[in-house]
């Protein structure tokens, strides 16, 4: 495998990942509406092969050099992170080398996944870890037969990986409950296989492992020249729709492609460099409802301008702030609170290494607090460190509410050191109700949960099902134990009618007189409520 060869493998892998990444946000374990591991998985091997397309570097060295650092910049979520220290591990198996014999290759594969182990502080057994590993043993098993050859290692890779994500519900409770195979585990598998049908295409072998033949060819993303086009998604609403139809007539004008449906309504996903010729086609067929359009060349570059620009007085202690942040309202609530930059993100958007990188350089301090406010922006937060000369200390919020918690205890008059100790006890001592509804059936924490099923989760966990909002939120603060707490915050989202805030804000101060009601217009996607008790 020299360098042409192992870019075709990427294109490939890219080409497999974006026909399946939805598959694999269908398996969140949660059934909340914001599963997005494919998506992130999706977006940080665009961000690979963004940096590979355009070199004709004929050593596979310099190919997997460019593409681990193409990932670390995209890197997003927690499969994203590891997914960019697979490419790491692996780049730095092959360093110096013009090109890879099968037993080489193998050994990459091998080092990649300890590379993603090492990058873990506590490694758990069931998820991608397991799977890269896996692949990596029956890649090396493979490359022991005198007949080896990249194909056969490839495929054997692909297969180790298949095989072990089918086991990660027998390694995790919380996959078996929920009846679902690890994510991240898939996803990867996934990039395995088109690496196989990539490198099968060429014109060095074919494979006759039966992994390659477990899903029909499917052709090589054709980049465009000016990026990466557009995300586009809408529904269609009409009468005697052919699904077929309609999406052979997508296929032909992009990439990505996704369209299922009833004869009465389709939904569409689709990358296109045209999205009002998408959108027009639909309009042939009926409504065209809920349209979404976005640009996918900047989308990893999403952050809104510094505050410091505006004349904010220059802190004493020369500490910076940066946020993660979604939602209208939460932005300007983050803005309010003295926060210098806002990184646009959260649920189902975890931003990017690079996105949260370059807030960080655009604030004029040299010293910088980050607030990733999400359990999934974490990890993607702590690469930032290793990559700019500030010093950048991550408080680990999880929540809006731990983000907010923790802003206001800042103080500029105070060393960084000593604001992220107070700013992380604030954070502790707040307690996070999210409420919205299921997208499917499953059972979780010994919780049965059907589809459209209002659930409430207290600190992430799954705590609650029931009909309507208030009912869930009763319990959910039942449970919390009401008299340790003075204060909740309710945070509405963008699909929370008037009255379901009116009747929410009555039930909870009817249940619980004890407890000081205020509301905010926080304007986040999925999440119609989000409390913040302390």
């Amino acid at each position: 495998m020299d360098g042409p060869l192992f870019k075709q493998a990427l294109l490939g892998s890219l080409s497999w990942l974006a026909a399946n990444h939805e598959e694999v946000n269908r398996l969140n374990v949660f059934p909340v509406p914001d599963g997005d591991t494919g998506t992130n998985m999706l977006l940080t091997l665009q961000s690979a092969v963004e940096d590979i397309k355009e070199s004709n570097a004929a050593e596979v060295s310099k190919i997997a050099k460019l593409a681990s650092h193409g990932s670390l910049m995209g890197a997003r979520g927690n499969s994203g992170v590891i997914l960019s220290q697979i490419f790491r591990g692996f780049a730095r198996a092959v360093e110096g080398k013009s090109s890879l014999t099968p037993r080489e290759l193998a050994a990459a594969f091998e080092e990649a996944a300890n590379a993603a182990y090492r990058a873990v502080n506590k490694p758990t057994e069931g998820t991608i870890l397991t799977v890269a590993r896996e692949a990596g043993r029956a890649a090396t098993a493979a490359a022991a037969s005198p007949e080896a050859s990249v194909p056969s290692v490839i495929a054997a890779a692909a297969a180790g990986a298949r095989d072990a994500v089918l086991k990660t519900p027998s390694q995790l409770q919380i996959l078996r409950d929920a009846g679902v195979v690890d994510a991240g585990g898939f996803g990867l598998q996934i990039i395995l296989e088109g690496m196989l049908k990539s490198v099968e295409e060429s014109a060095f072998a074919v494979s006759t492992h039966p992994a390659a033949r477990s899903q029909p060819s499917q052709v090589a993303l054709d980049l465009p020249e000016g990026g990466w086009g557009y995300c586009t998604e809408f529904l269609i609403e009409g009468s005697a729709l052919d699904v077929e139809i309609i999406r052979d007539q997508i296929e032909a004008l992009g990439n990505s492609v996704l369209v299922v449906g009833e004869p009465e309504l389709v939904k569409v996903h689709v990358h296109t460099d045209d999205p009002t010729r998408v959108i027009t086609l639909a309009g042939g067929y009926g409504k065209v409802l809920k349209l979404n359009v976005g640009d996918m060349s900047t989308q990893h570059k999403r952050i809104l301008e510094s505050e410091a620009a505006s004349g904010r007085p220059t802190r004493p202690n020369g500490v910076g702030l940066v946020s993660v942040v979604a939602g209208k309202g939460l932005v300007e609530i983050f803005r309010g609170l003295g926060v210098d930059a806002i990184v646009e993100g959260g649920q189902t958007m975890n931003p990017s290494t690079q996105d949260m990188l370059v807030a960080i350089e655009s604030v004029p301090y040299q010293e910088v607090v980050l607030l990733p406010n999400n359990r999934n922006v974490i990890l993607a937060a702590k690469q930032v460190t290793g990559l700019t000369e500030k010093k950048v200390h991550i408080v680990e919020t999880r929540s809006v509410p731990e983000g907010v918690a923790a802003v206001v205890a800042f103080r500029p008059e105070r060393s960084g050191a000593e604001n992220v100790a107070a700013m992380k006890d604030e954070a502790e001592r707040v307690q996070t109700i999210e409420v919205t509804h299921a997208v499917r059936d499953t059972r979780s924490n010994g919780l049965k949960v059907k589809k459209g099923d209002v659930i409430g989760l207290i600190n992430e966990k799954l705590e609650f099902a029931g009909t309507d909002y208030a009912e869930v939120v009763n319990k959910a603060l039942g449970k919390l134990g009401p008299d340790s707490y003075e204060l909740v915050t309710v945070y509405r989202g963008e699909d929370a009618s008037e009255d379901e805030l009116a009747s929410l804000q009555s039930a909870i101060q009817s249940s619980f007189p004890g407890l000081e009601v205020e509301v905010q217009q926080g304007g986040q996607q999925h999440y119609p409520f989000i409390l913040s008790v302390e």
